[in-house]
């Protein structure tokens, strides 16, 4: 696989039978462990006491470690595209509303310490993450707090009786908030402290951790794994390291054998640009989004013209260009342009940026202007780029007269509690899809019981749209729903969508099943690669 880079579109699996040339076949056997590179971190602390429990995790990092290891119902296939049973061997709606979910699990499943895993198990699991009171809750709960009863009938059947319809039901159960567990290992109403994790899946794994901080994670084969996924290699480390230079010279050194998120934008372009023969840039379709989100309660912002006059003139194109080069592109709506019902509300409403329109906004509303705000961005989990990205926000709204605007930057673990508490009136945010489906770029945002904690509510969007669009299975005729929802945003702006991005995975050339190893949501799939032969 000499080719410098690899674009993989959304059909991907078209290109299954070149990729197969590329590299050896591997068969992962013996102790030669793949090596694989991430900037995630991970730190015990009293705001994260359990960063791989399935009630709590609830951000990209953490559910890849859980999706090796604790197994669930359903799960998305190779190359994207409709969930398929993975701990069950067949799933599907009994009824024409879309309010009752049956599962028949497969036949002789374990976890991986050997014991039975049964029917009880998964409503122990779901039950458990729906139910569990948290101090400080995550907002995962939300994929299951639609559950309002869960029946077993022996030990491989389990029904899920939901409070209203939901369509997307299938892709929840394929996520790590609907994760298999045990309860040998896990308490009722407890979280499971540290960064200790179990389960059925295709490995197990076993942390190495110095002062509080995970700084690498050994995946093993599991025996005793039965499902859709086939593991290539028998074990697999998981490196963290404290930033993308550190992580690049590891791969570039041959200490590691592939690495992946978070890369920089200048990573990106040097090893697009390198002739080193060894390493190889696989470009993929991606599904992250970047917003600034708004406490539409908070004095500043409360006034939707404010919040307009920033829509108008935000000039995403710059921001995607000078931060980001070719690794992003500018967003329209919360909605990425690859995802069925994708609408550019944004621009429909605002159009090109505008410092005259927006000033005409604040002065239709009485606003007295510069309005003085403040910018709150984190400094350590979207990327190096997250405080160049705030000081062009900065300059271009302060740059129109119309604001008069600071930008401060607080560490991950500080910056999500006084966001959900309602302590900044504007703030960015990232989102990394749970599942591949517009309904969740929406609801987790604007639905009862959001992601954010917003105080904005929409009753048209509440009570009618989000519903309608959840009793639709066929996803082509929800999308005028969806759209409708997308446009009510663009008007009342509680979010601004900035920019959508691109995903990258850098691996030596002896590495098999690159192509394979992160899916469209970002989620990796460590069980593909395998070691070969150099191209």
């Amino acid at each position: 696989m000499n080719r410098k880079t690899l674009v993989l579109p959304a059909v991907i699996g078209l290109l299954a039978p070149a990729l197969a040339a590329c590299g050896g076949s591997g068969s992962g056997d013996g102790d030669d462990a793949i090596a694989v590179g991430t900037t995630d971190a991970f730190a015990i602390s009293k705001e994260v006491p359990a960063p791989f429990d399935p009630a709590y995790a609830y951000d990209a990092g953490s559910w890849n470690i859980l999706r090796q290891t604790v197994q669930t119902l359903m799960a998305l296939p190779r190359g994207d595209g409709e969930p398929q049973p993975e701990a069950a061997e067949q799933c599907g709606f009994t009824d024409t509303g879309n309010e009752r979910y049956a599962c028949t699990l497969r036949k002789g499943l374990k976890f991986s310490d050997g014991k039975p895993l049964t029917a009880a198990d998964v409503k122990f699991s779901i039950e458990r993450v729906r139910d569990i009171k948290l101090k400080d809750p995550s907002g995962s709960d939300g994929l299951v707090s639609n559950v309002e009863e869960i029946e077993t009938e022996g030990d491989r059947e389990v029904i899920f009786h939901l409070k209203t319809s939901d369509a997307t039901f299938p892709y929840k159960l394929a996520t790590p908030t609907a994760g298999i567990i045990s309860k040998d290992h896990y308490s009722k109403n407890k979280l499971r402290d540290g960064f200790e994790v179990s389960g059925s899946g295709p490995y197990t794994a076993e942390p190495e951790v110095k002062d509080d901080r995970l700084v690498k994670t050994v995946f093993t084969k599991n025996p005793e794994y039965k499902g859709q996924f086939k593991p290539q290699s028998d074990k697999i480390e998981l490196r963290n390291f404290a930033d993308t230079t550190a992580m690049g010279k590891a791969l570039k050194d041959g200490d590691i054998d592939l690495m992946t998120r978070t890369m920089s934008p200048e990573q990106v372009k040097q090893l697009d640009a390198s002739s080193d023969k060894d390493i190889d840039l696989v470009e993929m379709q991606g599904l992250e989004i970047r917003y600034l989100a708004f406490n539409t309660d908070a004095p500043t912002v409360k006034t939707k013209a404010v919040r307009q006059a920033m829509a108008q003139i935000v000039d995403r194109g710059a921001i995607a260009s000078q931060v980001y080069g070719s690794t992003a592109d500018p967003l329209f709506s919360l909605v990425p342009t690859t995802i069925t019902g994708h609408a550019n509300s944004f621009f429909n409403e605002y159009g090109n940026p505008s410092t005259a329109k927006a000033r005409q906004l604040l002065e239709k509303a009485n606003i007295s202007t510069p309005v003085k705000l403040t910018l709150h961005y984190t400094t350590d989990h979207y990327g190096p780029g997250t405080k160049k990205e705030f000081e062009i926000l900065q300059k271009q709204l302060n740059d129109s007269g119309l604001f008069d605007v600071s930008i401060k930057g607080v560490p991950w673990s500080t910056f999500r509690a006084a966001e959900r508490d309602g302590k900044y009136a504007v703030y960015g945010m990232g989102w990394f899809p749970d599942f591949p489906d517009a309904d969740n770029f929406l609801a987790p945002f604007l639905d009862k019981d959001n992601f954010l904690g917003s105080p904005y509510v929409n009753r048209t969007i509440n009570d009618q749209l989000i519903p309608t669009s959840r009793r639709e299975a066929d996803r082509l005729a929800a999308s005028k729903s969806i759209r409708k929802i997308q446009d009510i945003v663009a008007d009342e702006v509680p979010i601004l969508p900035l920019w959508q991005g691109k995903q990258y995975i850098a691996a030596r050339d002896d590495i098999t099943g690159v192509e394979w190893a992160l899916n469209s949501a970002s989620n990796l799939q460590l069980w593909e690669l395998a070691r070969g032969v150099s191209g």
